[in-house]
């Protein structure tokens, strides 16, 4: 099965506002922890908050993988499924790997 123009469309949407948000999310976090170290700059909060901003830049693909497998499962493209989960596969393997090595 293909994916029809609405679908596409409704996907490319999602993902958008997906990205949008994380990228922005972590921008401000960034941003604040920033302006914290500058005020502050043996405080521990600052460094928190920019590993806050670190970690929501590192999960925003992750996470448009996750909303990509979920939309194709509704769409019923079962070979974009597939191939989107394989994705997800090796996400997952690299951060348990490099959360392993800490």
């Amino acid at each position: 099965m293909t994916i029809d123009e609405s679908s596409g469309a409704r996907l490319e949407r999602i993902l958008g506002r997906l990205l949008i948000t994380g990228v922005t999310a972590a921008a401000i976090c960034l941003a604040a922890g920033l302006l914290m170290f500058l005020a502050h700059p043996d405080g521990r909060a600052a460094a928190r908050v920019l590993n806050a901003g670190l970690v929501v830049l590192m999960a925003t693909p992750i996470l448009r993988v996750m909303v990509s497998v979920v939309e194709y499962v509704r769409m019923r493209d079962w070979f974009f499924v597939a191939t989107t989960l394989a994705v997800l596969g090796v996400l997952t393997a690299t951060v348990l790997l490099a959360l392993s090595r800490r």
